[in-house]
């Protein structure tokens, strides 16, 4: 069983759709192994997407980020990491397959309503960023 974290961003919090997304994440057969609602501060948002501190888009993607609240949701499922991207599609939204999150929710790239992690390493970063292990069920 493979662990992936999951973060609805501030725009689908905004827009009252951590229900919709958690139905999809549910019915693709991943399963819920934690969850919380927080808000991030810029400096945190900073350390989480340290590994794009370089990039022209880290100041807006941290700005975003911490504009108002997430949920954290670490998900388990044989394949977790691939099958939730491919759930959560391409992070244009107008490039997105038909029924990925993206697609149906998304409201611009930036905006894009979801992250996943992309790599097992990377996934045990990012989970160990909003959990303990005292908050992991399963």
């Amino acid at each position: 069983m493979e662990l992936t974290l999951c973060l609805i961003k501030p725009d689908a919090v905004r827009r009252n759709l951590i229900g919709s997304i958690l139905f999809m994440v549910e019915k693709a057969g991943l399963k819920v192994m934690a969850l919380k609602m927080l808000q991030l501060d810029k400096r945190q948002a900073e350390g989480f997407y340290h590994v794009h501190r370089e990039r022209p888009f880290f100041g807006e993607l941290t700005e975003y980020m911490a504009s108002g609240p997430i949920v954290a949701v670490v998900l388990a499922g044989d394949d977790a990491i691939k099958r939730y991207r491919e759930l959560m599609g391409a992070t244009d939204p107008t490039q997105a397959a038909e029924g990925t999150i993206r697609k149906v929710f998304a409201v611009s790239k930036q905006e894009n309503s979801v992250h996943g992690s992309d790599a097992p390493e990377t996934a045990a970063f990012e989970i160990s960023f909003f959990f303990n292990a005292m908050e992991m069920v399963g």
